[in-house]
């Protein structure tokens, strides 16, 4: 009777196993591939993490210009992956001309937004986490002069811009603000020489911290920055690591996390369509701090950050998402009205 019961045990773990283990998922990465060091490879390394842990390996492409997305998307689907994952807002046309052509198929969208019931779009609050970057940054200006690079010009890369100004501003209204943006097209993702010229042109202007908001574009940033002995701010993955000493902090997005957990649900039979929104209170977003920056950050900026990083969670600073009505609005809150 033993010997049976734990046949039937052993079955019916194998059986449930077996079931956790019935997809087959597949991933599209953005412009600049999933070794850009920022936002596909952040991607890349929640999707490793899952098929280490789960041993199911994530067929994946990477992208070199628009047109190949619906077609990619297409033949994954017609070749029975799912969930396919796409990275990239870019992908979002693309996903909703295919997701409903395959509505048993179960899509992903890092960053896009498509209303369908097949499709989980995963956005994220960028303008709180830049918001904390942006105080770090009128901490350590010496020159009251902060630059933003953006890569390719639009809502979502404004949206970090706004945050980085709104935070700077709320640590000194007097802050001088210089931004550009890399393009208008996918390619200003991957331009780190352009990031590097743009750098270059902000600290002749007078700016001596820069965040980069452009993908490998901002490789370029920081490289420039840290040639001159001033700092530069990276973006998604941690990339403190890429100039020690002279990337001050880096914005993280989790894109990791979403990546991974959107890929657990699937394995589990939990995931559905709808729409997830990450923010500081989401661990969605937040700042780095590890032993490639702990020296430039003094006990007084990592107390204030963190402490307005609580303020923001809890609803007591308010930071406006520039997607909200295409306008960058300052608030005239400043540091000392909350912490002393």
């Amino acid at each position: 009777m033993k010997k049976l019961m734990l046949t039937i045990a052993v079955a019916s773990a194998f059986a449930s196993s077996a079931a956790l283990a019935n997809i087959k998922p597949a991933a599209i990465y953005d412009f600049g591939g999933k070794n850009d060091g920022s936002f596909n490879e952040g991607t890349f390394n929640g999707i490793t993490k899952f098929s280490k842990e789960t041993g199911i390996m994530v067929s994946d492409f990477e992208s070199s210009n628009e047109a190949q997305f619906a077609q990619v998307h297409r033949r994954f689907a017609q070749k029975k992956f799912s969930p396919i994952l796409a990275v990239g807002f870019t992908q979002a046309q693309a996903l909703n001309s295919v997701a409903k052509k395959f509505p048993k198929t179960q899509f992903g969208i890092i960053d896009g937004y498509v209303d369908l019931p097949n499709v989980k779009s995963i956005i994220f609050k960028e303008q709180e986490g830049a918001f904390l970057v942006g105080m770090l940054a009128a901490m350590k200006s010496k020159s009251d002069t902060v630059g933003f690079i953006g890569g390719m010009d639009i809502p979502l890369i404004r949206a970090f811009s706004c945050g980085y100004e709104q935070g700077a501003n709320f640590v000194n209204p007097n802050i001088k603000f210089v931004q550009n943006m890399v393009g208008t097209t996918g390619s200003a993702w991957n331009n780190p020489v352009r990031g590097g010229q743009l750098a270059q042109t902000q600290m002749d202007q007078g700016a001596d911290v820069v965040f980069a908001a452009a993908g490998n574009t901002g490789r370029g940033v920081l490289a420039a920055m840290a040639k001159a002995k001033k700092y530069g701010i990276g973006v998604d993955s941690n990339q403190n690591a890429f100039e020690p000493g002279y990337v001050l902090t880096s914005m993280l997005k989790r894109v990791d996390v979403a990546s991974y957990k959107f890929l657990k649900e699937a394995q589990d039979g939990k995931v559905t369509g709808g729409v997830v929104n990450l923010g500081l209170a989401e661990g969605g977003v937040d700042w780095a701090l590890d032993e490639n920056n702990r020296a430039l950050i003094t006990a007084k900026m990592e107390h204030d950050v963190n402490a307005t990083k609580q303020l923001i969670i809890d609803g007591k600073v308010n930071v406006h998402d520039y997607r909200a009505n295409g306008k960058c609005v300052i608030s005239d809150a400043h540091l000392s009205n909350f912490i002393k």
